[in-house]
């Protein structure tokens, strides 16, 4: 399952989507899921706003070629859809399962200290970016402006939550600026 904490760092809200454009005249929305299985971000029951002061519930999913298409309970025309566009979804962390120990949340990422495979610190996982491909890290290194690494089991052979780390094998390119930065290269 995706999903990053709230703006304001409350790891008990998780967002899991995003309302987009109404689609039709009968209040239907475009849906962006941020679970690991799109669709199942139905089945998760009601969720709420960015502001925690409205519940949405989906009424029904469905998946055509270019998008998920959700009926929102309660919106019937194209004007409450538009209404609800940009509308940030969120679900409670105690409604989800705990994962298997061998798995995570995304959002259980953010804070973790990135170490090297030799065990020196490189930095801390600050946000988890997904622009349609696959999950970027972004880590934020004591010194220095952040940088974007792909978080593939090439570049992140381990994950250890509850050492609070990972293990970040930087691409050469990184290890360029940095070595750039000291004046070693």
């Amino acid at each position: 399952m995706g999903g990053t904490r709230k703006p304001n760092g409350d790891a008990t809200l998780l967002l899991v989507g995003e309302i987009g454009a109404a689609q039709g005249l009968k209040g239907e929305v475009r849906l962006r899921s941020y679970t690991q299985e799109p669709t199942d971000i139905a089945a998760y029951g009601p969720l709420r706003n960015e502001a925690g002061t409205k519940t949405i519930e989906i009424d029904r999913i469905r998946v055509t070629p270019k998008a998920l298409i959700a009926r929102i309970k309660g919106v019937t025309t194209r004007e409450a859809a538009e209404a609800l566009n940009r509308t940030k979804l969120y679900i409670s962390r105690e409604a989800l399962q705990q994962p298997a120990d061998d798995e995570w949340y995304v959002a259980d990422m953010i804070g973790l200290t990135a170490v090297s495979p030799e065990g020196a610190r490189l930095g801390t996982v600050v946000a988890i970016h997904n622009f349609g491909a696959s999950d970027i890290l972004e880590i934020v290194p004591d010194e220095g402006p952040s940088y974007l690494v792909a978080f593939t089991d090439d570049t992140v052979p381990e994950v250890a939550i509850s050492k609070g780390q990972l293990v970040l094998v930087p691409p050469e390119e990184i290890e360029a600026r940095e070595d750039d930065e000291d004046g070693n290269a």
